[in-house]
């Protein structure tokens, strides 16, 4: 077969092991990859020609399948446990040849492309994937090259993603069938047993956040970002559903990026060239942005349709609720050329809390931000998963702990110093339910949110009265533009205050028995900011 596309002539695979270069395909632009998916039965087009793709069994990331090669750069430096996993360079060798053996008489897609906005960190990478939409998330999610760059191009960092290998947990000395192994002395990520692409993104997230904190001194961040007219950077820290996405994405400002960056000492800069954004409940009226993102070159994934066509249903969750759309950053109309921006002036903390405790906006002081950075609070809704019958609150240390190769304290002491250093203001912000707990509420109006970050990055709350809540201690503005007071003060909005009590202590104990773990780093300032159980 005669290879495709453009790639640098001196590429040569067989330094990876891969011993044929008949079958691959290079650097194949989005519609060809989209075309390929299609002959080859793996999707269909939406109305609007993105390509829609079932990634099988795994519709999210598997954590437990997750590892990283114990070797002489990470025995004493990676903080082991449950989220980094040991395996022995014996074990990723084993695997590695297993997959390039089982890609060795298939088409193989290749895409060179880099990780990082800023020329003094970009770090290249190559993809050599089995599935043509592997490639094309590829294209979408990391920063792309032009010709020239290609034909002179030389990966550091390579991925081998293998969704139709299945490995053998009892013979090859893991715990299933699927895993994701990160190996740094090889500089190599494979990925073997499932389809879902944020593996590959993730991947190399776990990388950046290993190289650029440990020997670059640049901070690495699960944080959307995006700048006003006035050249102000805002950052948005939250985990899945907490609005990161599309909070970002607002018309009146520039984005800069949707999930992943780095605070270097002159700029906050995106990691990716494209989003990959939660398609639940999607809607031009809400999301406007993302919405009209998806078309030609994006990828839907695990989408139910309107019965008898091709338009998505964003209200389906047959196959999952976590459906994704990843598209380039192009597709967003104003997204920024250069995917940077400068010092920023604010920062949020995002949380969507379904016991309706945290009010919606409040501003925090230094010891608060690092107390709530290393919590990384959110709250899983009832009905979401099985079992989950009220409200389950999730902790994840700096809004990225499956994501942390080092202790999650380096990374905290990075941003207070940081935030120290340039007075960056800091606000938690609750995008959950007031008024009561997910069952009994609404959720706080999008509309609402919006306006109260529009007021903090404007400047209009610096100088509004604040009141101070007394378990958790957050400073409440008494008012805010084109806000309601009556939802600022989250204890006013409830109309039981007995029952808004006990379920402020009761999500003050959880804060208190995750952050145990954390105490014997902890300043005074930040243990000082732990909220306080009435008995």
């Amino acid at each position: 077969m005669i290879q495709k596309g453009i790639r640098n002539p001196n590429a040569d695979l067989a330094k990876i092991g891969f011993q044929t270069s008949e079958n691959v395909y290079w650097n194949l632009d989005p519609q060809t990859l989209t075309q390929d998916a299609l002959d080859q039965n793996e999707g269909k087009l939406s109305h609007t020609g993105a390509l829609c793709i079932e990634t099988g069994r795994f519709t999210g990331r598997s954590p437990k399948d997750r590892y990283i090669v114990k070797d002489n750069i990470t025995a004493h430096t990676v903080d082991w446990g449950d989220i980094n996993q040991a395996v022995t360079p014996e074990i990723f060798n084993n695997l590695k040849a297993n997959i390039l053996e089982y890609l060795s008489d298939k088409n193989v897609y290749a895409k060179d492309a880099y990780a990082c906005s800023h020329a003094d960190y970009k770090l290249n990478i190559r993809l050599i994937a089995e599935k043509p939409w592997s490639a094309q998330f590829a294209h979408n999610m990391f920063r792309r090259l032009t010709e020239n760059e290609i034909l002179d191009f030389t990966p550091e960092w390579h991925i081998l993603c293998a969704p139709g290998y299945h490995a053998d947990p009892l013979a090859d000395s893991i715990k299933s069938s699927n895993f994701a192994i990160i190996n740094f002395e090889a500089k190599t990520i494979i990925i073997g047993g499932t389809g879902y692409t944020g593996e590959i993104k993730k991947g190399i997230f776990s990388v950046l956040n290993y190289l650029l904190a440990k020997e670059r001194g640049v901070l690495p961040m699960h944080c959307s970002a995006n700048i006003g007219e006035s050249g102000d950077t805002a950052v948005f820290f939250g985990l899945s559903g907490t609005g990161k996405t599309t909070l970002s994405a607002d018309p009146k400002r520039a984005l800069i990026g949707d999930d992943e960056h780095g605070w270097s000492d002159d700029a906050v800069f995106n990691f990716e060239g494209g989003c990959y954004a939660k398609c639940i409940g999607l809607s031009e009226e809400k999301e406007p942005e993302i919405f009209n993102a998806i078309k030609p070159g994006a990828i839907l994934e695990n989408i139910g349709f309107e019965a008898g066509t091709n338009v998505p249903d964003f209200e389906d969750t047959t196959i999952t609720q976590n459906t994704r759309v990843s598209y380039p950053l192009e597709h967003i109309s104003n997204a920024k050329s250069n995917s940077q921006g400068g010092i920023p002036k604010n920062i949020f903390f995002l949380t969507c809390d379904a016991f309706g405790v945290l009010p919606p906006i409040s501003r925090l002081n230094a010891g608060q931000a690092m107390y709530h950075f290393i919590s990384g609070y959110t709250a899983k809704v009832a009905g979401t998963e099985d079992g989950i019958n009220e409200p389950q609150a999730t902790f994840s240390a700096c809004f990225g702990a499956p994501f942390l190769p080092l202790h999650p304290t380096e990374y905290a002491d990075m941003l207070g110093a940081k935030m120290t250093k340039h007075n960056t203001k800091v606000w938690l912000v609750n995008t959950g339910w007031s008024g009561g707990s997910a069952s009994t509420s609404d959720r706080i109006s999008l509309k609402y949110t919006r306006a109260m970050i529009t007021a903090a990055l404007e400047g209009k709350l610096d100088h509004v009265d604040y009141i101070t809540t007394d378990i958790f201690g957050l400073e409440i503005p008494t008012e805010c533009p084109n806000v309601p007071s009556d939802i600022l003060n989250s204890r006013d909005a409830w109309a039981d205050k007995i029952a808004y009590d006990e379920k402020a202590m009761h999500l003050a104990d959880l804060f208190q028995k995750n952050f145990m773990k954390f105490e014997s780093h902890a300043s005074e300032a930040i243990m000082e900011a732990a909220p306080k159980v009435m008995v």
